[in-house]
């Protein structure tokens, strides 16, 4: 939970500031975490504004979002942040 707060708060923060929060994400036991914990802390910091956010997946694999090792794929499916923040303001690779 304290990662996703503190997520939330540099969001807020970023967002406050009149930018954009921009987070780089990899994959792994993170999308899980994030995906259950992430949500909670955003509800507890309304200004965090997640239409606002733009997400960079970090990979070291080249692969389509639908394959099964991709991590933009898998925040996809997870509703974690990718989902939170609209896979239409990530970063995407295409391969």
């Amino acid at each position: 939970a304290a990662l996703a707060r503190l997520v939330a708060e540099a969001a807020a923060e970023a967002v406050a500031s009149g930018g954009r929060f921009t987070l780089g994400l990899s994959g792994g036991s993170l999308v899980p975490l994030l995906a259950r914990e992430l949500p909670p802390a955003l509800s507890a910091a309304p200004g965090a504004e997640p239409a606002r956010w733009l997400v960079a997946f970090c990979d070291e694999r080249l692969v389509p979002p639908e394959h099964p090792e991709s991590t933009g794929g898998a925040y996809r499916v997870s509703g974690a942040p990718g989902g939170a923040a609209g896979l239409d303001q990530s970063l995407p690779v295409h391969p």
